[in-house]
């Protein structure tokens, strides 16, 4: 059981932002349209009612989602700098292939490809997008022990992980442990961090921490303890965040999710039509640093 199923990213020009992905990611377009009121409301986003939408595909065919939301940009947003989701991380079969791609495109390479000490089998690489979002391109060249790692089945493939900024880590892994019945992976890990310490301007060599969350073997979310400098993330009010604005994950138990969560939810849980769903009942969460936590039944 794979619980991603799909991240929300809020953009000025959804035309723009299909038509560059699909072009320098080979995504293609699943589904497009507007957004439906209850849908908009049930994400704490009343205001985003009948703005544009569209959702697309990898290339290999995976059911895992990149959904656009047409939305008002904030002046004061500045990416990798504030609370909430972070970025999306795509795993890719040849990264230094992907970053000669990138070199081409609209995306800014922020992150050359570069290996993470102690962990040879992942090698990463991180872009901007053209609204701010922050896209990690991972190629996974062995298998680790503990965990099960995607290999992907096209040149450019599906979102595996998400990040998500915290003001605290450890509340934050506590409060998805006990809302979301997500398990901890790794509980802490210090990393050099450059694409950190270069948006804060702190030493190149300085220590982050960060963590991990898993279902099974599958590692799926990587928490980051944001810096003290790092603010609550700006919006219009009753709009979706800037940047990457939700996680959408698919859920084992979902009755027993919906009674745990008993008068948290934004709105009750109910069914949605989108290739998201799937015709499934779904329910969204505030989570601490205000990020939002959408749940998929099965």
């Amino acid at each position: 059981m794979k619980l991603m199923r799909a991240a929300t990213l809020s953009v000025a020009d959804l035309n723009r932002s299909v038509d560059t992905y699909c072009e320098w990611l080979d995504y293609s377009l699943e589904e497009r349209g507007e957004l439906d009121p209850a849908l908009a409301a049930s994400w704490g986003s009343p205001a985003a009612a009948g703005r544009p939408y569209a959702v697309i595909r990898p290339a290999s065919g995976h059911d895992i989602f990149i959904r656009f939301v047409e939305n008002r940009i904030h002046p004061d947003y500045q990416a990798l700098r504030t609370f909430g989701w972070a970025a999306i991380e795509v795993c890719v079969q040849d990264v230094l292939k992907v970053n000669e791609r990138m070199f081409q495109s609209p995306f800014e390479i922020i992150g050359p490809p570069r290996e993470i000490d102690g962990l040879p089998a992942i090698y990463p690489m991180q872009v901007k997008g053209p609204d701010q979002e922050i896209v990690y391109f991972t190629q996974i060249r062995e298998d680790l022990p503990a965990f099960d790692l995607p290999r992907a089945d096209a040149m450019i493939d599906r979102l595996f992980i998400l990040v998500m900024a915290c003001s605290d880590m450890a509340a934050s892994l506590e409060w998805l442990e006990q809302h979301a019945d997500f398990a901890i992976g790794r509980e802490r890990m210090e990393i050099v961090y450059t694409m950190l310490a270069n948006a804060f301007g702190t030493p190149l060599d300085e220590l982050h921490a960060i963590s991990t969350m898993v279902h099974g073997k599958d590692v799926f979310l990587e928490l980051d303890q944001m810096p003290p400098q790092a603010t609550t993330r700006p919006h219009y009010d009753g709009e979706l965040p800037q940047g990457v604005a939700i996680g959408t994950f698919v859920h084992p138990d979902f009755d027993a999710i919906v009674e745990k969560n008993s008068g948290l939810w934004i709105s009750e849980p109910a069914i949605h039509d989108s290739a998201v769903y799937d015709g499934k009942r779904a329910g969204t969460l505030r989570a601490l640093d205000g990020t939002l936590i959408e749940l998929v039944e099965t």
